[in-house]
């Protein structure tokens, strides 16, 4: 059988996934780390749906509190293979 395979992080990807509370290991792959964080984006999306509804801001202001909560989650816009540092 073959050794695991080792994911080696770029340093901005590992401040990223901390400041949404993962801290991956060697061995966790990628795409896992992705799936957690847009099923995290896409509470956080029904939650903010879910207070405008309710009243909580006006719907002038739901675009802009879309875009910044999107600007929170800048890894959702990068391929996973560049997440990892190649280099050896």
């Amino acid at each position: 059988m073959p050794p695991p395979r080792v994911y080696r992080y770029h340093a901005w990807v590992l401040e990223s996934l901390a400041q949404h509370g993962a801290h991956p290991k060697g061995d966790t792959p990628p795409e896992l780390l992705r799936e957690f964080l847009n099923d995290l984006y896409r509470y956080e999306l029904r939650r903010l749906r879910a207070a405008l509804l309710a009243g909580a801001f006006p719907k002038p202001e739901y675009y802009g509190r879309v875009v910044e909560l999107r600007r929170r989650y800048p890894l959702l816009s990068i391929k996973t293979g560049q997440w990892l540092d190649e280099r050896e």
